[in-house]
């Protein structure tokens, strides 16, 4: 979801270059600006491109699921209303996916920006007071300049190109309910499929077939096999669905987990990428001054007596200088989990009481 995802980012230039190579050498010079032009639209433009392929996916995969098993509901194990449920289910999956996309995820400018100034104080870690170089206005802690939107976010999370949109302090409630609901749907579905399957065998008497015709052992172990070729071979669109759902429900129900520790630690995926930079540059200078105290220690000792040789034991059992010297996140904004997740859920700058306080200061 996050276009922020270094790694992604890494794979995705790594394929554009010799891709950029290749239509050089063959097309020229026409065509290699080409590709630098749908590059560009594609990655650092705001374009709708991948939320038209989340509505391709989510309304392919509802008129697959219709097209080849709502013949099938009613059935043994599963009752009608799931017709209707399952329409209910889809399109409250696709409100959550436009409010996400299309409000207001905490645009800072120069008419707010005293009011979001005010929200959270400056750590002077990985916050400092400046100003942003490209709207000219100071930057509130825990804001971003997004260079996709060309805008100021307060309490920035990422750029997110399946929403073509920020997710900030606004919206990042939303964004976490397009999560967990997708996740349910898909679940839904899975378990909708396995129903409709489960309620086939039955009707079919398969299980009965295959002991009393075929001489099939009636053990799971034995028929477990012959079961699954029959429904691989005469339901395999719904056993493609349902693979593509598990796929889907486990890499949104990891990410929904991934979010879910940052809210109740009241941290942006912006931010922890802050603090791995600067915990990472933290260790590297404790082991410098660990190691110019080792080394000021060892010339010390040169000018000195020699002193009774410590003992091998003790020696082993000592704690380094390094050791002593320990890296800590020191996070401000991190209230409780109780309070993060209200802070989540409503946004300070949404709170009517922080309004009235904000004009009153004013």
């Amino acid at each position: 979801m996050a276009s922020d995802v270094p790694w992604i980012i890494d794979a995705v230039g790594d394929g554009i270059v010799p891709l950029r190579r290749f239509i050089d050498f063959v097309c020229g010079s026409r065509g290699s600006n080409a590709l630098l032009s749908v590059e560009y639209y594609c990655c650092d433009r705001p374009n709708p491109i991948i939320q038209l392929i989340y509505l391709l996916i989510i309304g392919g995969t509802y008129y697959l699921i219709a097209n080849t098993s709502f013949s099938y509901i009613p059935g043994y194990y599963i009752s009608g209303a799931h017709r209707y449920t399952s329409f209910l289910a889809v399109g409250v999956g696709i409100l959550l996916f436009l409010l996400t996309s299309f409000s207001d995820p905490g645009v800072v400018n120069s008419a707010n920006v005293s009011q979001y100034l005010s929200a959270y104080p400056y750590d002077n870690i990985i916050f400092s007071q400046k100003e942003c170089s490209t709207c000219k206005i100071p930057k509130p802690a825990r804001s971003k300049h997004c260079s996709i939107c060309n805008r100021c976010v307060a309490r920035f999370d990422h750029h997110c190109a399946w929403m073509n949109n920020c997710i900030g302090e606004r919206n990042t409630r939303y964004f976490m309910a397009f999560i967990i609901w997708h996740f349910l749907v898909c679940i839904y579905g899975i378990v909708a499929l396995a129903l409709i399957l489960a309620g086939r065998l039955k009707e079919l008497q398969v299980i009965r077939v295959l002991t009393a015709y075929y001489g099939v052992e009636n053990s799971f172990r034995k028929l477990a096999p012959p079961v699954l070729q029959w429904l691989v071979n005469a339901y395999n669109t719904q056993i493609l669905i349902m693979v593509f759902l598990v796929i889907v429900s486990l890499l949104l129900g990891g990410f929904f987990m991934y979010h879910t520790k940052l809210c109740l630690t009241n941290t942006t995926t912006n931010e922890s990428f802050k603090w791995q930079g600067h915990l990472s540059w933290q260790r590297k200078v404790n082991e410098a001054k660990a190691s110019a105290e080792a080394l000021k220690a060892s010339l010390g000792e040169l000018s000195q007596e020699r002193k009774p040789q410590e003992s091998k034991w003790k020696r082993f059992f000592r704690r380094s200088r390094l050791e002593d010297l320990e890296v800590v996140k020191n996070n401000i904004y991190d209230k409780g989990f109780l309070h993060n997740i209200y802070e989540v859920i409503f946004p300070m700058s949404t709170r009517r009481s922080f309004l009235v306080n904000k004009s009153k200061s004013g």
